[in-house]
């Protein structure tokens, strides 16, 4: 195992890998901004590096800065978290470069993944089912005809994109043409590649993922499904495990196709497959996240296994203790807690949090950096904190995470909290059958009951 390893990255995250860091007796640096000089992972970590100013462009996203940070403080390995620098080939490399084993898997690898065309060609190469659309980057007229042909709606993606940027839900003809110029110029600016694709769009459809981690000694173990399709502008709000649309052989399919996929790329460390659901039963692959996912805790609460820890064992090239299929047990659900208004459309909210007052009790766990007097800055990611619960059935978790909730407190800043309450109390959800499009019809009916009230907007 290593002795020291550089987190590059903050915020809750930071903290998750510093906690596993000391739990193995391994010393953890921070890296941080001039706005993160006072958090929570700086104060944590065993050494901490100050690395340049707010903006993530300038600090955690500059490559020789890390790397530098890494060889001065003597680190052999570097965990990425996720975001930032997580799936950056280049950032690969440069760790290789600098003899500094990156937490993760390779290069090439990474490369592949990161490119949805050329992932969903190595998908289709290692016989795992794929949206149906075009093969390759498109012209707006080249998508035009790809969509007359595999029928409405379709989806326009970026092929670098992630988190909902640079796609757009097209339902007819006469709506592709500008949607395909504002989704291309959307992932010009965020990915600096205004590159496009088309896939057919399932609706209703569901979000479904498969968790991976694979050593470097061919093992593969695949820890089950999470279901993510509460969500509102592509991104997750809801997670749960395991999904109550899956059958035992749905899952078992679904979990062979993903380790048939790893054996297929030679992915190591772990990863994510998700899918897509449809109204059928068929699941079709979308992309491989190469890397950790923010909802990693579900699947650790029904796993029992700590997904950072064995991320650092298989970087430091031990073997996988579990291989196959991971046991599980009960139910989780995890809601990210974000410093947004709703009634705003989601607006960011930074700003000074005065009172901080977490959760506790049986089957809650917190994952979070803020405190009491904690300044969020308007700099990064909007999410705050990671709320989830364990309980032995799906009835019983979703009671609890209603009571962890309420138990909840942030004040100073708006969040999201009362919104995951609504969502937790909905038929849809309480049924266990909602989709990609259920948060969204939820928040248009309560526009409307607020607008016909005679409330103000």
């Amino acid at each position: 195992m290593f002795s020291r390893v550089l987190v590059a990255n903050r915020g809750e995250i930071a903290v998750r890998v510093i906690r596993a860091l000391h739990e193995l007796g391994v010393e953890a640096v921070a890296i941080y901004s001039t706005a993160d000089k006072d958090a929570l992972h700086v104060r944590m970590a065993d050494h901490a590096v100050h690395i340049g100013p707010p903006s993530a462009a300038e600090s955690y996203l500059r490559i020789p800065s890390v790397i530098a940070a890494a060889n001065t403080t003597g680190c052999e390995a570097v965990h990425p978290g996720y975001g930032f620098l997580a799936e950056n080939p280049a950032f690969v490399e440069a760790c290789v470069d600098n003899d500094l084993v990156f937490v993760g898997p390779p290069a090439d690898v990474m490369a592949m993944m990161g490119d949805k065309i050329s992932a969903k060609q190595a998908m289709r190469a290692a016989d795992v089912p794929t949206v149906p659309g075009t093969e390759g980057a498109t012209t707006a007229e080249a998508a035009r005809a790809a969509a007359e042909e595999i029928g409405f709606p379709v989806l326009l993606k970026a092929t670098a994109g992630g988190g909902g940027k640079g796609m757009r839900l097209v339902r007819a003809a006469e709506e592709l043409d500008d949607a395909f110029s504002m989704a291309a110029n959307e992932a010009d600016a965020a990915f600096g590649d205004s590159t496009m694709y088309v896939e057919k769009a399932l609706v209703p459809a569901r979000h479904v993922e498969i968790q991976v981690i694979c050593d470097n000694h061919g093992n593969v173990l695949t820890l089950g499904e999470r279901e993510c399709s509460i969500q509102r502008r592509h991104q997750k709000l809801i997670e749960e495990s395991p999904s109550a649309a899956l059958t035992p052989e749905a899952r078992e399919a679904m979990e062979t196709a993903a380790e048939r996929a790893c054996r297929a790329v030679g992915y190591r460390n772990a990863g994510t497959f998700e899918f897509l659901l449809g109204p059928d039963g068929s699941f079709y692959f979308i992309e491989l996240n190469a890397r950790l996912q923010v909802e990693h805790p579900v699947t650790e609460m029904c796993t029992g296994i700590d997904i950072v820890r064995e991320q650092l064992l298989v970087a430091a090239g031990e073997r996988l203790s579990v291989t196959g299929r991971a046991p599980r047990r009960g139910h989780s659900i995890e809601i990210r807690l974000n410093a947004e208004d709703p009634e705003h459309d989601f607006r960011p909210s930074p700003g000074l949090v005065s009172l901080f007052k977490p959760a506790e009790g049986p089957g809650v766990r917190v994952d979070t950096f803020i405190e009491s007097g904690t300044v969020i800055p308007p700099f990064y990611d909007s999410m705050i904190a990671k709320l989830v619960v364990w309980d032995n059935d799906r009835a019983a978790a979703i009671a609890r995470a209603e009571r962890a909730l309420r138990e909840t407190t942030v004040a100073g800043v708006p969040t999201t909290r009362d919104l995951a309450l609504e969502v937790l109390a909905s038929e849809p959800f309480r049924s266990g059958d909602y989709s990609t499009s259920t948060l969204d019809a939820l928040r248009a009916v309560d526009e409307r009951r607020l607008d016909g009230a005679g409330v103000q907007r």
